[in-house]
């Protein structure tokens, strides 16, 4: 695993690379700083004391480099920060092993942060007036692209609120980074996300539902809600019933046009084909009305992400007709905010299997994985290298030992 971090100035890039190094023993890689066409040469000898104080990184010449040696160590574990432009992400993206993470944090804390560091180094921070036009510089580089353009890209985003490294290696312990389905999806997360992919095709005014059947890791079927052939679209007013603003999810099925996503799928498969041993993925968990049809095409086992208010009814019948039902979560993606993440165990899959039920008599089941670590008192020890004003505490600095609070680089 090879995981790049890009971000905004002091939004705790260095912070998660040692978080990374320290605890899940990965090794820090980085480029020289001439690779990134960012650090001025003023910077150079700042470099070299920089790579004193870490030893332990591994520096290369070029991406090209760079990519050779993580391709050749592939099993080993990787982080760089060296993630300046989008030719540097294009160069290592094509990698099955590489996973792009970007940071970032409210401006005025990022501020508050570079003030503090530049504080514990006997420097002047410079005005917030300059720090807001260095944050700009590097977001919106008209040369290299900027970092705005890398941020789309990135499989993560962090919005890193945290107020110290205890607190941001407890978010990153339930957020679990390390997770090896992030760059080759397991078989439930692959089904799971063509189920949300058919989703998109619903044309249903009141929730989008999609559905695959599966036999042996293939696909037999897919399914979306909508109405039936050569019937107008629901959204463009063909079922009247969803097309009414009022009412409950689940009330007045008995003048609904549509049919259901599992409805769709299972007619699309039949029996036949369903055989024996087929699993359902639904992005929602089945309806009454769609369970009794599942029990009686034959499928031995439902997937769904998300939560029905029917849940318990559907429950019961699976429970009585032998049906396994589970609820399955993927690894959070996307933009995530590290204060909102949960100190405690995060919650991977629902099995009926399990002794632990929720309201619904659908049991959970945690996997090892999502676990969280218990943070430890001490902060450990951070880099206190020096720096010339705001363009050279971009990438270097922390506070001094000993400072009760930790500043996030």
């Amino acid at each position: 695993m090879l995981i790049g971090i890009c971000g905004t100035i002091c939004a705790g890039k260095h912070s998660v690379q040692d978080y990374l190094v320290e605890r899940h023993d990965f090794k820090a890689l980085e480029l020289a700083r001439n690779v990134s066409g960012v650090e001025t040469p003023a910077s150079q000898d700042l470099v070299s004391k920089s790579q004193r104080a870490h030893t332990s990184r591994v520096s290369f010449a070029t991406v090209d480099d760079l990519l050779d040696f993580a391709t050749q160590h592939w099993q080993l574990r990787f982080c760089t920060t060296s993630i300046h432009n989008e030719a540097t992400v294009e160069a290592l993206c094509h990698r099955p092993f590489f996973l792009l993470l970007h940071i970032d944090a409210p401006l005025f804390n990022r501020w508050q942060r570079c003030k503090t560091r530049c504080a514990s180094t006997s420097m002047t921070s410079g005005t917030l007036e300059q720090f807001v036009q260095s944050n700009d510089a590097r977001l919106y580089n008209s040369t290299t692209g900027g970092l705005a353009a890398l941020a789309s890209r990135a499989q993560i985003q962090l919005l890193n609120s945290t107020t110290s490294l205890p607190s941001l290696h407890l978010a990153l312990d339930a957020l679990n980074l390390t997770d090896e389905s992030r760059l080759r999806p397991t078989w439930d997360h692959y089904f799971m996300t063509l189920a949300s992919l058919a989703a998109r095709r619903s044309n249903c005014m009141r929730r989008q539902v999609g559905c695959v059947l599966v036999r042996e890791n293939r696909v037999i079927a897919t399914g979306y809600n909508g109405t039936p052939r050569h019937i107008t679209n629901c959204n463009a007013g063909g079922c009247s019933r969803c097309n009414d603003g009022g009412g409950r999810s689940g009330i007045g099925l008995s003048t609904c046009l549509c049919l259901h996503a599992e409805e769709n799928a299972l007619l699309e498969a039949g029996r036949e084909r369903v055989g024996g041993g087929a699993v359902l993925y639904c992005n929602t968990c089945p309806c009454l009305t769609c369970s009794i049809k599942i029990v009686q095409v034959g499928i031995t086992e439902v997937v769904f992400n998300r939560s029905y208010w029917m849940d318990a009814e559907t429950a019961k019948i699976f429970r009585e007709a032998g049906v396994r039902l589970r609820q399955f979560s993927p690894p959070k993606e996307g933009l995530v905010n590290l204060v909102d993440e949960p100190a405690g165990t995060l919650l991977d899959s629902i099995e009926m299997a399990q002794p632990s039920a929720n309201s619904n008599g659908v049991a959970r089941a945690d996997e090892s994985r999502g676990k969280s670590r218990a943070a430890t008192g001490d902060i450990p020890s951070l880099r206190n290298e020096p720096t010339n004003g705001i363009a050279q505490a971009l990438e270097t600095g922390a506070v001094a030992a000993g400072a009760r609070r930790a500043v996030q680089s």
